[in-house]
């Protein structure tokens, strides 16, 4: 018979490490600066870890990037099973096979669930017509979807927020509603036959339930971070605590990341590591005007940590 006491603690011990269980670290695989030997470039990848699962956000755009930032921060992805995409661009789909290749050989499931937003498929073209993929390096969208149907990757397709994960939401396509789309240049896909503006409506961002609110992570955030904030709200009314990723902003006017800055502000934003192409100055604006304290703020490397309990790690000077 277990003491009272006794009792209490197995409860209490239980409690504590489910409510662990649900709280991710995120370690960035993949972005524009490194140091100590890590590989850095234009694209983006993340990893979040808990003790249930370890899960990829974006592969990064050369093939081995991921690779080798992942080796040489000790961390193990054949326990990656499922992979989400934030949209079709390369810089952002360039790994996939690679590391499906090299990781199923260790655990078959490795890199074998994949999420991706309406839209991902969508064959584009530039502007003569000719096939323009870029996704995961290849042109024709068919030929890449061959490819990965050999390897056994199998693509989930979200038409609507969908939990893929404990605390783990994905937006889905995302309403444009305050600030016109970030188009991608060059890109075009076919409405009745004729080419118009790639409008990527396949970009999708990844909402994390925190105790603090949510913590929101994006590829590009081609959809802008306004509408992508506003999306997470509209599933559940809590702050916008934190933001993480690419947020297309390194090449905006002032007056755009003001208005961007002041919505975020009101959003409830305290914590911003901005990387890829969010752009330095746009990052440190964001954070001056919403109050972003220096400790809340990280510009994103190789190896930054945000921990379980929202503390940025730094791995460079920045």
């Amino acid at each position: 018979m277990i003491p009272k006491l006794s009792k209490l603690l197995v409860v209490f011990l239980f409690f504590s490490c489910t409510v662990k269980s649900e709280e991710y670290e995120i370690t960035i695989l993949a972005t524009n600066i490194a140091n100590f030997g890590g590989v850095g470039e234009w694209s983006f990848s993340a990893l979040l870890e808990n003790e249930k699962e370890s899960i990829l956000f974006d592969t990064g755009f050369d093939e081995d990037t991921v690779l080798h930032n992942a080796q040489l921060l000790g961390k193990d992805l054949s326990k990656v099973e499922k992979v989400i995409l934030s949209h079709f661009h390369g810089d952002h789909t360039g790994g996939l096979l690679k590391l499906r290749k090299t990781y199923m050989k260790i655990n078959p499931k490795s890199f074998s669930t994949i999420y991706v937003a309406d839209g991902f498929f969508e064959q584009r073209y530039d502007i003569d017509g000719n096939l323009r993929g870029f996704i995961g390096g290849f042109d024709d969208v068919n030929e890449f979807m061959k490819e990965t149907y050999a390897l056994g990757i199998n693509f989930k397709i979200i038409k609507e927020p969908h939990e893929i994960s404990e605390n783990l939401i994905l937006s889905g396509p995302v309403e444009r509603i305050f600030e016109s789309v970030v188009v991608s240049p060059g890109f075009y896909v076919k409405e009745n036959g004729k080419l118009v503006d790639d409008l990527l409506r396949d970009d999708q961002s990844l909402g994390i339930k925190t105790k603090k609110g949510w913590y929101m992570m994006s590829g590009c955030g081609h959809s802008g971070m306004m509408n992508t904030a506003h999306k997470f709200q509209q599933i559940e009314k809590k702050d916008i605590y934190g933001a993480i990723g690419g947020f297309h902003l390194f090449r905006s006017s002032d007056e755009v990341i003001s208005k961007t800055a002041s919505s975020l502000k009101s959003f409830g934003l305290r914590q911003l590591v901005g990387g890829h192409c969010t752009g330095i100055h746009a990052a440190r604006k964001i954070a001056d005007i919403a109050s972003i304290t220096r400790d809340n703020l990280s510009h994103g490397a190789i190896g930054t940590v945000v921990t379980r309990d929202l503390k940025i790690l730094r791995s460079s000077v920045e």
